[in-house]
């Protein structure tokens, strides 16, 4: 792929349905599809077919800015990214803590250096330039934590209006930020699903284009670039398992994309990693679907943990989550609020890496599968480190 500034090579075909697979126009706002009785998500595709082939050089970094794949970016050419210098985060060998624990190999994916500390950058880039590109004044979304932030930096940098959503109970950092950032917060007593409803509510009314976690097709175009990163920084090769946080599960249904995508065009062959997705004790929907063989997730009454990024009582793309666990031979577990707080104690003192409370989830789920076997000591293991403790403190 190029170095392109700006989005002169996308190779960006149409908008296509998770499920139906019905296929939706491009050019004008979309959020889920629109075919009677479907909702589901959208995807963009690509017509992969005309880029190159072999696989570009690499120098093992992987640095650099997100928009260094233009031809997988969904943006009309000519079009200027909405850019902070998101991307291009450092994959990082964990030798300390993988011997501490028995392990041969284990990578840290560290996405705390983002733009607003954490992954949710990659994410709302994209989307915050589809809305200005498609002609929407605001954006909105619902959120728990970093994607409030996020949304309303970037959209500071489009030059857009940006309403967040946020419970009431959400810690404070999070809501000064997206004032800071000139966002208008409304605060609800709910979880991010009720906040999402009011979002719904009120798009028509206030003339807002809805960024909600999967509700747009952007968004998850953002994330995938993780999976392109961590494919290019081991030598276009993946390792065998990730280990990911999961509220909402855009980065995870996002990674799974890009190596499809990196696939079709020859410069991955058909290995993935298995994927395991990490949950609190308090709000753990996607494990206990998965457990329970469901292709559906059961909303979660009362749904309580430390980890906001994680408090998602019902994931929109539940059935996108789920059938990429089962499908990469991979796993849900889930980790008390106690094995959270070990976990961020972990790696800030082995690694040096003050990491956010859901990546804390990650290292006693690292820790969980390989007492219970799901993991081998010889695996190449990444952990995606979502973002900084830095807003929890």
């Amino acid at each position: 792929m190029g170095t392109h500034s700006a989005a002169d090579r996308s190779l960006f075909e149409t908008l296509t349905c998770t499920r139906c697979g019905a296929t939706h126009d491009h050019t004008t706002v979309q959020t889920v599809c629109q075919e009677p009785g479907c909702g589901r998500p959208l995807i963009a595709r690509y017509a992969l077919d005309e880029l190159p082939r072999p696989a570009p050089g690499h120098d093992g970094t992987g640095a650099g800015p997100l928009w260094r794949f233009p031809e997988l970016m969904p943006l009309t050419p000519g079009t200027d990214p909405v850019t902070l210098g998101e991307g291009g985060t450092p994959l990082l060998r964990a030798r300390r803590l993988a011997a501490a624990a028995g392990l041969e190999e284990l990578w840290l994916k560290d996405e705390s250096g983002n733009p607003t500390g954490s992954f949710k950058a990659r994410g709302l880039a994209l989307a915050a330039i589809k809305a200005k590109e498609l002609g929407a004044a605001t954006i909105a979304l619902p959120t728990a934590g970093n994607a409030g932030g996020a949304a309303a930096a970037y959209a500071a940098r489009a030059g857009m209006g940006c309403a967040v959503v946020m419970p009431s109970d959400t810690p404070r950092v999070f809501k000064d930020e997206v004032v800071a950032f000139g966002g208008t917060l409304i605060e609800h007593e709910g979880l991010i699903d009720d906040c999402g409803k009011i979002v719904a509510e009120r798009v028509a009314a206030e003339g807002w284009y809805d960024v909600s976690t999967l509700k747009e097709p952007y968004r998850v175009e953002g994330k995938k670039t993780m999976g392109i990163e961590i494919a290019e920084q081991l030598g276009w090769s993946l390792p065998d398992v990730v280990i990911y946080p999961t509220g909402g599960g855009t980065g995870l249904v996002g990674m799974w994309k890009a190596w499809a995508e990196l696939e079709a065009v020859g410069w991955l062959g058909p290995a993935r990693p298995r994927m395991f997705a990490v949950q609190a004790s308090g709000c753990a929907p996607v494990v206990d679907a998965f457990v329970g063989g469901a292709e559906r997730c059961e909303r979660v009454e009362q749904a309580q943990t430390i980890a906001a990024g994680l408090r998602v009582p019902k994931p929109f793309a539940d059935e996108w989550i789920l059938a990429v666990l089962r499908k990469s031979g991979g796993g849900a577990v889930a980790v008390t609020d106690e094995q959270i707080a070990a976990g961020v104690e972990r790696l800030a003192r082995t690694e040096g890496i003050y990491a956010a409370p859901e990546v804390g989830a990650t290292w006693a789920a690292v820790e969980s599968l390989f007492e219970r076997g799901d993991l081998a000591a010889d695996e190449r293991i990444v952990i995606v480190v979502t973002g900084s403790a830095y807003k929890y403190l």
